[in-house]
């Protein structure tokens, strides 16, 4: 028998669906947060941020990713209203399964910096 199967909302706790990861072209985890404070703002499958140093950063996931072919995407600033001081560059240091290391350092000096503000989101096969 064919038919068409129609769900406004799938919800699970825990498996695929919980973190998108049937989906492909969307991000699989993604977070806004002060690098300054390491508070998160918003997040979907990050478990927390690691300040290693200053500067350097790592973002854990709550959910692996089902390989390491991931492709990531980092952008850091000082100043969010874009002032003259947000000249920041966010780096991706390290890609794994269960997080993502980066760097927030300043474009004209060789400076790294807690950034009041870091954004970073992680595509997966």
């Amino acid at each position: 028998m064919a038919g068409t199967l129609v769900a406004n909302t799938i919800n699970t706790d825990t498996g695929l669906f919980s973190t998108n990861n049937a989906y492909l072209g969307i991000a699989k985890a993604w977070v806004n947060y002060n690098g300054s404070t390491q508070t998160i703002v918003g997040s979907f499958n990050v478990s927390s941020v690691t300040r290693n140093s200053t500067g350097d950063y790592t973002i854990n996931f709550t959910t692996a990713m089902p390989n390491a072919n991931l492709c990531a995407t980092t952008n850091c600033s000082d100043d969010v209203t874009g002032g003259s001081s947000s000249r920041i560059i966010g780096s991706i240091r390290t890609l794994a399964t269960t997080s993502v290391r980066i760097s927030s350092q300043g474009i004209s000096a060789a400076t790294y910096y807690d950034s009041v503000y870091c954004g970073v989101s992680v595509f997966s096969s």
